[in-house]
């Protein structure tokens, strides 16, 4: 059994997402796609005393309507020492905060010129925070054919993948029966029921950077997510439900 996840690279992801990629024996940052604005590639979410913050990573998207997200340059570098201010600002309490902080520091004091690099260098530092092993490959390093879903498969069979996972807004697209045809498990993550840990500020969100679990959770951050040790299948609805 192998199992395979791919997904775009998207900035200071949710837990949801490495969730997945804790799951999975391999991920491919599938990059190939176009860029799309107002989405998690260049932004995400963090909790303050005034609510949900979006930080957003500046990009050179003027005329350039159709460029993938593997080919958007980042407009400027002032982005990261203001995103990182705004992250002391508001996390410099928190349990768990010096002690984490070098490691995002360091992704913020040497930004690159393209997205998909900065984002792959914030992912690959929080997999290391969660001790992920995940091996990760860019998806322009595979052949990529025609149709969403032919296109999917058919990387599954590159790869030697026997399972798939998807996220749930795939639905929408994926034709399960070429999946099935060649002979591979599809899969879709739940993504409901998740614990509440205690956060700084007001009610409780879930949909924002995993950041703000590593700051207020530290080593104990796994224990509020779905696909590490005991908590695999432990929560009251599965985290991977069949097509």
């Amino acid at each position: 059994m192998k199992k395979l996840v791919i997904t775009q690279s998207n900035y200071i992801p949710w837990k949801g997402y490495f969730d997945a990629i804790n799951l999975a024996d391999e991920l491919i940052l599938y990059d190939d796609v176009q860029f799309t604005r107002r989405d998690w590639r260049n932004r995400n979410k963090i909790v303050t005393p005034n609510g949900l913050l979006w930080l957003t990573i500046p990009v050179q998207n003027k005329g350039r309507y159709f460029q993938k997200i593997n080919e958007t340059k980042i407009d400027g570098n002032a982005w990261a020492e203001e995103h990182w201010k705004t992250i002391i600002y508001n996390y410099k309490k928190a349990p768990y905060f010096k002690e984490y902080a070098p490691m995002f520091e360091s992704c913020y004091r040497n930004p690159n010129d393209y997205l998909s690099l900065v984002n792959r260098n914030f992912i690959e530092t929080i997999n290391g925070i969660l001790g992920i092993n995940t091996n990760i490959f860019w998806s322009n390093e595979f052949n990529l054919i025609e149709g969403k879903t032919e296109r999917l498969v058919d990387l599954c069979l590159q790869r030697g993948a026997t399972d798939y996972y998807s996220g749930p807004a795939a639905k929408a697209y994926i034709n399960p029966e070429i999946f099935a045809e060649a002979g591979i498990n599809l899969h879709y993550f739940d993504y409901s029921n998740y614990p509440e840990y205690k956060q700084l500020f007001g009610g409780f969100e879930h949909g924002v950077s995993i950041m703000d679990l590593i700051f207020n959770a530290g080593p104990d951050a796994k224990k509020y997510m779905k696909t590490f040790g005991e908590n695999f299948g432990t929560f009251s609805k599965p985290f991977i439900k069949n097509q």
